[in-house]
């Protein structure tokens, strides 16, 4: 099996325990051992995988890091483990600046069991740096990032390899950081910036207040263009790769089905939307679309035993998605608009892999 196809095995197995894993111990047996496992870590192993790692540290006595990783006989990444529902902030890193400064290590791990945050020392020689430079969501899985874990893994792991890409790495991480926070509140010199081009006016703060709102709505609209684009272009791709190949024509406006029953573009873009995140899950062909009167189904397997999400947009003034638990039972989230169905990504995929447990 491929490294990113064990990724991903391992990522629908945390979708399909994520309700039942709710201890420290629990996340390190469930899935930190097998993450560890996936990078070719042998964690039955105590010349290579070191549980409960002590490192006497001043006058910190008996200590422990959860895992050390060895690699002929030294010590190479510590690994700091906490409960899925923690925070991964800094206060929860105290061990491991710490350990950092007494060991030969170059790279420490804080993990919950689903977001693993590398850290290295950029800033100053032998202290862990505040700051991730790579982060690995297991429910958020992207080609680039599987590459970047990958140097980690047993037969990949490279010092020098690492280290000369990590700065790189931290500092387009916070790069694209920033931009997010921007395109979500952007600040009176972004404004000025980008209107500095279209508006000749004097940039009173009236002005800045104004172009403000239209900046917001200019980033919006750039993502879901982008967005919708990527994904017709992802669908027309994957038609193209079947057994049957078929020509991709342009999604109609509405679609009637003769019974009074319209599917709107609105309802074709959300479902297509609801295809991406479960793309790399599953075999997206088995996700389709069934409207009715009331509201538009996206069903697994075509099966109305199968709910993935429904879609309620036929009101003039609000949207909303319902997404079903492990019982079936329903949750109606109201949305202003077809984008944030991203933000119930993990229910998503969580509802289609009960169906394949």
């Amino acid at each position: 099996m491929d490294f990113i196809d064990t990724i991903k095995e391992l990522s629908a197995k945390i979708l399909r325990e994520k309700e039942h894993i709710s201890t420290e111990e629990a996340t390190k047996t469930a899935w930190v051992m097998p993450f560890l496992n996936s990078l070719g870590y042998n964690v039955f192993d105590p010349l290579e995988v070191v549980p409960e790692f002590i490192s006497d540290v001043g006058t910190k006595k008996g200590e422990k890091v959860d895992y050390c990783i060895k690699k002929d006989g030294d010590p190479i990444i510590l690994i700091e483990c906490k409960d899925q529902s923690t925070e991964l902030d800094i206060p929860h890193a105290h061990q491991l600046f710490r350990y950092f400064a007494v060991t030969k290590v170059r790279f420490a791990i804080l993990t919950n069991g689903i977001v693993y945050r590398f850290f290295t020392d950029l800033e100053q020689p032998n202290v862990m740096d505040s700051k991730p430079f790579f982060e690995f969501n297991m429910l958020d899985i992207k080609d680039s990032a599987v590459d970047e874990l990958k140097k980690f893994s047993k037969s990949a792991f490279e010092l020098e390899q690492i280290l000369a890409t990590a700065s790189e790495l931290k500092y387009t991480r916070e790069i694209k950081r920033l931009i997010a926070e921007q395109m979500v509140n952007p600040s009176d010199e972004m404004v000025k910036l980008l209107t500095g081009g279209v508006y000749t006016g004097v940039k009173t703060q009236l002005v800045i207040k104004q172009f403000s709102e239209i900046v917001k709505r200019a980033f919006q609209q750039l993502i879901t263009e982008r967005v919708t684009d990527r994904l017709k272009y992802a669908l027309t791709e994957e038609s193209i790769a079947g057994e049957n190949p078929v020509v991709a024509e342009p999604i109609p406006a509405e679609v009637n089905d003769g019974k009074g029953v319209v599917t709107t573009e609105e309802e074709t873009e959300a479902y297509m939307l609801v295809k991406a995140i479960l793309r790399g899950t599953l075999d997206v062909k088995r996700v389709n679309i069934r409207d009715a009167v009331t509201y538009c189904a996206v069903l697994l397997d075509d099966n109305n035993r199968k709910p993935i999400c429904r879609l309620y947009f036929n009101s003039a003034t609000k949207k909303y998605i319902t997404l079903f638990d492990a019982q079936k039972k329903e949750t109606k989230n109201p949305i202003d608009s077809i984008d944030d169905i991203l933000n119930f990504a993990d229910q998503i995929k969580a509802t289609a892999a009960n169906y394949e447990s």
